[in-house]
């Protein structure tokens, strides 16, 4: 009983440190553009039936209850929080927020393509609109040379006035990718994410329609994290930590004590 009540505090230790590093991951990206802060899952490993309900007692009754022993809890998962972000104003024409859901597309070094709520971009030598690492926007938007007063509708429509002329000329059409189950999109590095069999196929469409967010120029959406909340669940998974480490030394005493006495 004293070694499985060992194996059983260090999964709870286990448990707490991946927790940990969840929270410690949330608030280090507190000031990322367009983050979505996580949660640890934790599930029951498997029990070990000692006795089953409903099992015979004697030759006339039954156990009415079971006699079940844990050996401890796992991470099951991680879950992605998609509450919406604030929106910051910054003034730069080519910072979009999205407001509601969706995700822009970005086409990524060998032809894949990232899904992102960072629109933080910019223009590149060749007038391309792109990310910050240099990853072409897609839809691709060309801005020309002599573009003045660049600007972009809630649905996506990007227009500039072309130095000498009098008239917008409309760039280009950004569209908005959607999920049918967002939670199934992989994370990855540099505020993309990837599509996955559980995430479904992207589906494109114009910024507000189908349930898609409203694109607000001159705007960034920033970290959806509550750094009180991740403080409390911190204080949390270090009591937890603690408990499952003093379950550790109380079992080592016992065996302790149960050699010396034997």
């Amino acid at each position: 009983m004293p070694s499985s009540a060992l194996h059983v505090a260090r999964t709870g230790l286990e448990a707490q440190d991946a927790r940990m590093r969840v929270i410690a991951n949330n608030l280090a990206n507190v000031g990322t553009t367009g983050f979505k802060r996580d949660r640890a899952n934790f599930a029951t490993l498997a029990y070990q039936d000692m006795r089953v309900a409903g099992q015979q007692s004697s030759s006339e009754t039954a156990y009415a209850t079971g006699l079940n022993l844990g050996t401890g809890v796992g991470v099951q998962s991680t879950t992605r929080i998609e509450t919406q972000g604030s929106l910051i104003t910054t003034g730069n024409s080519l910072d979009l927020a999205l407001d509601g859901d969706g995700y822009f597309q970005v086409q990524l070094p060998g032809g894949q393509l990232g899904y992102t709520r960072a629109g933080n971009f910019t223009r590149s030598a060749e007038g391309q609109l792109v990310t910050t690492q240099g990853y072409t926007v897609m839809p691709p938007v060309q801005i020309p040379e002599g573009a003045i007063s660049i600007s972009v509708s809630a649905d996506g429509t990007v227009s500039a006035q072309i130095d000498g002329t009098s008239e917008a000329s409309q760039l280009g059409q950004l569209t908005i990718a959607s999920f049918a189950n967002p939670a199934g999109l992989q994370s990855s590095s540099d505020n993309y994410m990837l599509e996955t069999s559980a995430s479904g196929a992207a589906q494109l469409g114009i910024a507000g329609d189908g349930g898609r967010g409203q694109i607000r120029q001159g705007m960034l959406e920033g970290s959806n994290v509550n750094i009180v909340e991740e403080l409390v669940d911190m204080i949390e998974a270090q009591r937890a930590y603690e408990i499952n480490s003093k379950m550790i030394s109380a079992v080592d005493e016992m065996l302790r004590n149960a050699n010396q006495t034997l």
